[in-house]
């Protein structure tokens, strides 16, 4: 196999990984807060938000799978942080997006700086989460 298939193989298998992150990270999320009353309250309240920004760091990820973690970690940053103030805007038209179930969980409803944190600790583990993944090096 040419070296360019064997990278091109490599960036497929890690976009898929990341894909199945992404799907897995929405899963959790979404359980997290259908099965609240069932879990610690801590898991309850914070897990939700670090499993969003988790899922937008994977998403990073499979789109620039080539790219350092650095990049992605930053990029989903500043994506979760742009979302999360712009919570500050409330006009009538972004408020009705806000009250649809999928403008809620994409948009979220109110500024909250504790959320800044939760995306912040979701991004930061799931970038030390992917540097130690262990990858298949050339032989």
């Amino acid at each position: 196999m040419s070296r360019f298939n064997e990278r091109s193989a490599r960036r497929r298998r890690a976009r898929v990984a990341y894909i199945a992150a992404v799907f897995a990270a929405i899963a959790l999320g979404l359980g997290s807060r259908a099965f609240a009353g069932r879990l610690p309250v801590f898991v309850a309240e914070h897990f939700g938000d670090a499993l969003w920004a988790c899922m937008v760091y994977f998403g990073f990820r499979a789109c620039f799978a080539h790219w350092k973690v650095s990049f992605a970690l930053w990029c989903s940053l500043v994506f979760c942080f742009a979302i999360e103030f712009s919570q500050l805007y409330q006009a009538d038209w972004i408020n009705r997006i806000r009250e649809t179930t999928l403008g809620a969980l994409v948009l979220g409803k109110g500024f909250l700086t504790a959320d800044l944190v939760r995306y912040s600790a979701g991004i930061a583990v799931s970038s030390l989460i992917d540097a130690a993944w262990p990858r298949r090096k050339r032989p």
